[in-house]
């Protein structure tokens, strides 16, 4: 007898990146710019509710490499295209409205709020400064008036960070070094010089706080992502603009109450 396959298809969705897949090398699985997604079901109900994955901080990111349907590596994904999976994901699973607490500037308290997800869009993306299949940027730091080159982080580069704060914890749990640690993942050169120890060395003795400040404002600026800034409207009139909207488990699923 011949075997039935038994495996169903789910119906799925394109959802197009804000990078349009420029920063991903020739022949990369990203580079069309385009992911597919398919619907949510209770296998990813499942997920959002797993106690371990909450606990240990997985849980978004085990929802989302089971709702991926195109052949990729998650960890090759740029953080501002993982965000635009993230929002695309929330709206196939549960609806376009989004409704959280937001704390009404004209009574103090905090209401309910309901925002319409499907109005989110890209940032305005440069493509001047893109180098097609190129993920690297160049920058002056203005105090310094030293060049940097700077790269957009990914999903796997932001797992080698969390791992390296953790290691930091264990020799001293009083210092935070988490600013200093990303731009040592961030840049990529600094006066023409890769070499990681150089890049290092710069950032611990000699990068200035008000360029640092600068690199972070530019790289923010320029970062192909999704805007998840709304404005508010609340019932008695009051409003609030370029709220930047909460995410989290209860993003997918408020009626968890996790």
């Amino acid at each position: 007898m011949e075997q039935q396959n038994t495996t169903q298809q789910f119906p799925s969705e394109e959802v197009t990146l804000p990078s349009k897949g420029l920063l991903y090398p020739e022949g990369h699985p990203l580079r069309s710019g385009i992911i597919e997604m398919k619907y949510m079901t209770a296998k990813e109900e499942d997920i959002l509710t797993n106690s371990n994955y909450i606990n240990n901080g997985t849980v978004i990111d085990k929802l989302l490499k089971s709702l991926i349907v195109s052949p990729i590596d998650f960890n090759d994904l740029l953080i501002g295209d993982k965000n635009a999976v993230l929002v695309a994901s929330r709206i196939l699973g549960y609806g376009q409205e989004y409704s959280f607490m937001y704390k009404n500037p004209n009574t103090s308290e905090d209401e309910q709020v309901t925002v319409d997800l499907t109005e989110a869009t890209d940032k305005e993306l440069d493509e001047s400064l893109i180098i097609e299949g190129r993920n690297e940027f160049s920058f002056t730091l203005p105090i310094s008036k030293i060049q940097v080159t700077f790269k957009f982080l990914t999903h796997g580069d932001e797992l080698k960070i969390a791992n390296e704060l953790k290691g930091l914890k264990k020799i001293s749990k009083t210092t935070s070094a988490e600013l200093t640690t990303r731009m040592k993942h961030l840049i990529t050169s600094v006066g023409g010089d890769r070499d990681t120890s150089t890049i290092r060395q710069f950032v611990d003795g000699n990068f200035l706080a008000r360029d640092a400040r600068a690199l972070r404002t530019y790289i923010a600026e320029t970062m192909p992502d999704i805007d998840l800034t709304f404005d508010l409207q609340f019932d008695d009139g009051a409003s609030a603009e370029g709220v930047t909207i909460p995410i989290g488990t209860s993003f997918f699923w408020p009626e968890s109450g996790l």
